[in-house]
């Protein structure tokens, strides 16, 4: 029997490849055959093409009772729509892309499910893209998802070459950014207010008495970390409690980083150690844990510990850690909503969207000690 080969190839160029990539896929005539049609719908119908497609797209004149009728025959028939032909023809594909810098991060985790939740909600896939905030990832998965034709990509990674998100913006590729800003775009945008955020947190540990203080944050490329900061100092000038910068620790988003930043400023020789440290995500704070712990400092009675974002770590570590709230599943869905607005209007005016956080008191932090 002959075969009948039907390819699609989805070639890739990747930035500094040599060569293209290619997708194949084939069946055999028998399959082909087998599969159903847009004609074989509209034959069991009784309708024309144009009608089914219309009644798949949620256009045209067509009854309640007549839309139903033939969806029930597409599903007896299990034909499945052309996802890249309806890209082909300008219509959507109901997929989006979602950019974060670790999905394994429980900060980002809980972004993404809100996202895809309300995503689900509206009938659209989601497909989510761990870039470790490194350029070059972000351009490869961002020539990714141009392939695959996604309707819209949600942006929730650092990116220092703003020249990318340029190019999205000039190809009018529908975007929101989440957790983080692009001031040059007019993009919709969610985020928390980090500068609050580093504010209370101040607010806190002086109202605790603590004086010599130490902050850990991840790079300060990203604008959510200047702000958290920035936040934090004022909070401190305004309680006239001074502040070097020497006593800021820069680290990588994971848990040894903190546990390394915390282990450096509890250990340095000449001047006194701090005691509270305030840490620019969950993730530092819990190191900082682990850092006292090795050291044998208690917390919180010989040290405080704030963290920043309330991920579902901070009410089971030990102690329960004290930390700045962002409202996570919120901004995932604000920020799918201001992009399916944008899909569905065009013209839909840029929002940017600034939600409070709050200060979630735990176990973590007690009032300033009497160090020897």
């Amino acid at each position: 029997m002959s075969v009948l080969q039907y390819e699609l190839q989805i070639s890739i160029m990747m930035k500094g490849d040599d060569a293209l990539i290619p997708f194949l896929y084939t069946t055999s005539d028998e399959e082909a055959n087998m599969k159903a049609t847009i004609y074989d719908v509209a034959r069991e119908a009784g309708v024309s093409i144009a009608t089914v497609s219309n009644a798949i797209n949620g256009k045209g004149k067509i009854s309640k009772k007549r839309r139903e009728e033939i969806f029930k025959i597409m599903e007896r028939l299990n034909y499945q729509p052309s996802v890249i032909a309806s890209a082909l023809t300008g219509k959507r594909t109901y997929t989006i892309g979602v950019l974060i810098p670790d999905i394994s991060n429980p900060f980002f985790a809980e972004i993404a499910r809100a996202i895809e939740d309300q995503a689900h909600q509206s009938d659209y896939s989601v497909i989510i893209c761990s870039t470790d905030n490194k350029d070059d990832r972000v351009e490869r998965y961002v020539a990714l998802l141009e392939q695959k034709s996604v309707d819209g990509i949600i942006i929730g990674t650092g990116v220092d070459n703003t020249e990318i998100l340029n190019r999205l913006h000039k190809k009018s590729i529908p975007m929101a950014m989440i957790a983080r800003e692009a001031p040059s775009l007019a993009v919709d945008t969610v985020v928390a207010d980090d500068y609050v955020g580093g504010l209370l947190a101040a607010q806190h540990l002086t109202g605790l008495g603590h004086k010599r203080l130490a902050i850990l944050s991840e790079t300060l490329k990203v604008s959510s970390s200047r702000e958290r900061i920035r936040g934090f100092k004022q909070g401190l000038d305004e309680a006239n409690v001074p502040f070097d910068d020497t006593s800021i620790v820069i680290c990588e988003y994971k848990v040894e980083e903190g546990k390394r930043g915390a282990s450096e400023l509890l250990t340095r020789s000449g001047g006194e150690r701090p005691t509270a440290i305030f840490c620019c995500n969950d993730l530092l704070a819990i190191g900082a844990m682990q850092a006292a712990k090795e050291i044998g400092l208690h917390v919180p009675e010989q040290l405080s510990i704030v963290g920043f974002d309330d991920t579902v770590l901070a009410a089971v570590t030990d102690p329960p850690l004290t930390t700045v709230a962002q409202p996570m599943e919120h901004m995932g869905k604000l920020a799918f909503n201001l992009l399916l607005e944008h899909l569905r209007n065009k013209d839909a005016i840029r929002q940017r969207v600034v939600l409070r956080p709050e200060l979630k008191v735990r176990r973590s932090t007690a009032p300033e000690p009497q160090l020897p």
